[in-house]
């Protein structure tokens, strides 16, 4: 049992089937898939040289797009430790630049939320919850949040966070995975958003 089946539970019997292969993810047999991001938005221009700066820990970035060739590659593997870890490779193809939004994750059952660690090397935590929604998409949004510097990590108040909505779900009829995702501010609003379609792809 992999990470997602260990925290939904039951519920994840009750993710779209394709859903169910997608977020089983044996140890070391990766999901691929590559797609189109049909809009890519980012914040204010004034943040834009923090997203730059982001870009070095493949993390958040300042373009915007419309039609944004995409790939993402979600891998299981066992730590040290024995627990089981996904490393999230998320790859955004603009037309002058590549872009990186990486993460680390694993599960914390007692607490029934997932560990992110966002960015490589990793820049900032968050919890994530994991829910199933009554059509079987799978909905993630964060909780508490800090900021990681080397072996250091210090709580970020709650209005500096940055307030994540993810949605993923499965078309039959165009046989495709659709995403949404919303990253905001309590205070200076969108940091970033992206939705569009993936299918898998077999290596």
């Amino acid at each position: 049992m992999t990470i997602y089946q260990d925290l939904l539970g039951e519920g994840f019997q009750r993710l779209h089937p394709k859903l169910q292969e997608r977020y089983a993810l044996p140890i070391d047999k990766p999901f691929n898939g590559v797609g189109m991001m049909s809009k890519i938005e980012t914040g204010a221009f004034w943040l834009k040289p923090f997203f730059k700066l982001a870009t070095r820990w493949k993390f958040l970035f300042p373009e915007n797009g419309k039609d944004v060739p995409f790939s993402i590659k979600n891998t299981c593997r066992s730590l040290p430790t024995g627990e089981a870890e996904i490393y999230w490779e998320r790859t955004f193809y603009f037309e002058e630049s590549t872009r990186h939004f990486n993460a680390f994750m694993t599960v914390d059952t007692k607490r029934g939320v997932v560990k992110d660690y966002l960015g490589e090397p990793s820049l900032f935590y968050s919890d994530l919850k994991f829910t199933v929604t009554p059509d079987g998409r799978i909905n993630i949004r964060s909780g508490p949040q800090r900021i990681v510097i080397g072996n250091l990590e210090f709580p970020i108040l709650r209005l500096l966070e940055g307030v994540v909505n993810v949605e993923e779900g499965y078309d039959d009829a165009r046989e495709v995975f659709t995403i949404q995702v919303d990253i905001r501010n309590r205070i200076v609003g969108r940091l970033m958003a992206y939705e569009g379609e993936f299918k898998e792809q077999t290596v």
